[in-house]
């Protein structure tokens, strides 16, 4: 049993990553997709990208970086990884098996905190998720997530920053990346939005609220007019 006793939180990080730690380098593949696992991995610097892939089709799942707790489901017994991770950039991780993990958290109630905070919101995360994959205008899946992710930043201001790349709003929308990129810069023309770097500045966030309320009004017709026509070929609105 680790005990940490009254060291400070540096020291108990620099023994950690001592103990546990594992240095991985940009394009190496941390682990793959239907691999048994029995590590899990706290992210400490660097990024990682999960992707799944189903036939020709490959996904970004989740873009993750530091703090992020990835591969915990590989803790149950005999559980086969359910995707891919690869590493985006040069880092570090904590590499924790079922015993070492609980020993950690034990011992350090800060890290104990962090996982179950992650765990919060990966749920949380995976409702947004349902909410989005349940719209059917990629501006619309788009606006929503921005949105989402405003309201965690919890910022005060009616003029809000996201620092979220195209990417990693991908993976969050559940679309590819050149279609949120097209619905984003739609946006940007708009007005609604403006880009600088992998920021996105929202300068009226009560404006982007109305827009999505046209927008679910003009879904709701859309609708509408399908159910009357069932011959009708549905439109697809993913160009928007």
């Amino acid at each position: 049993m680790m005990d940490f006793g009254a060291e400070s939180s540096d020291e108990v990080q620099q023994k950690l990553l001592a103990r546990f730690g594992r240095r991985f380098s940009a394009g190496s593949v941390v682990f793959a997709d239907g691999d048994i696992g029995t590590e899990a991995f706290l992210l400490q610097e660097g990024r990682v990208r999960l992707i799944k892939r189903v036939g020709v089709v490959e996904r970004s799942l989740r873009l993750l970086r530091g703090g992020d707790l990835f591969g915990e489901s590989a803790l149950i017994s005999g559980a086969a990884r359910n995707s891919t991770a690869v590493a985006i950039t040069d880092g570090v991780m904590l590499v924790l098996d079922h015993a070492t993990l609980e020993q950690v958290i034990a011992s350090n109630p800060a890290v104990g905190m962090r996982v179950l905070q992650q765990l919060i919101r990966r749920l949380r995360d995976a409702e947004d998720q349902i909410e989005i994959l349940m719209l059917h205008d990629s501006r619309s899946k788009v606006v929503v997530t921005l949105l989402k992710l405003a309201q965690q930043a919890a910022a005060n201001s009616n003029s809000i920053e996201l620092a979220v790349s195209p990417l990693e709003l991908a993976s969050r929308v559940g679309l590819e990346v050149d279609v949120v990129k097209r619905a984003v810069h739609d946006l940007r023309d708009a007005g609604h939005l403006q880009i600088v770097g992998e920021k996105v500045q929202i300068p009226d966030i009560l404006t982007l609220k109305e827009l999505l309320g046209l927008l679910a009004v003009r879904d709701q017709i859309a609708g509408r007019r399908r159910s009357e026509d069932p011959g009708s070929p549905a439109r697809t609105t993913d160009r928007h």
